[in-house]
């Protein structure tokens, strides 16, 4: 199974965010069911381990917390820009989850992740988009603001690929208190 760890969106939340999701050439628009905020990507894994990761994230502990959307941005590899996504405010409480979240994924044996923890919604996926229209969209969203969110909970998902996008399956929803 190819795992993950993130936090869903509210319904209303996903709408204001697909709202977004128009006028840019070279754009593959997210849909809006796969909307997420990524804490840690786990990757392929076999069932046995799956089961260490799932009893190691059951025994964290947390409160729930509030978090809001705020800024738009890309994502460059190799010098070319690859990915569109909606940011979220700086958030301790945010920062803290992710924290304990890896602490207990290494625990449970997966190797610690490499790149800085970066909270976001991946809006779209680029292929050559013009950059000319691509700074005008950014430049016209980037004020977006979400509502507050009320995070009471993080998701172990599945993915799956599918023919047009990747299929998310929550597995496992672990409270906070």
């Amino acid at each position: 199974m190819r795992l993950f760890v993130a936090l869903d969106l509210p319904h209303a939340v996903r709408q204001r965010l697909a709202d977004l999701a128009v006028g840019l050439g070279g754009a593959r628009w997210v849909p809006p069911e796969n909307y997420h905020i990524t804490l840690r990507f786990v990757g392929e894994t076999p069932s046995h381990k799956a089961e260490e990761i799932d009893l190691a994230l059951a025994a964290l502990r947390g409160k729930s917390f509030s978090l809001s959307l705020a800024g738009v941005g890309t994502f460059e590899k190799g010098g070319r820009v690859v990915a569109l996504w909606v940011g979220v405010a700086k958030n301790p409480a945010l920062d803290h989850l992710q924290s304990k979240i890896e602490t207990a994924l290494q625990r449970a044996g997966a190797p610690p992740e490499r790149r800085r923890f970066a909270p976001h919604v991946t809006l779209a996926r680029l292929d050559n988009a013009p950059p000319g229209k691509l700074a005008a969209w950014v430049q016209a969203h980037n004020l977006f603001r979400s509502d507050p969110v009320v995070v009471e909970h993080f998701t172990l998902f599945s993915s799956r690929l599918g023919k047009e996008q990747s299929v998310y399956i929550p597995e496992v929803e672990y409270p906070l208190g």
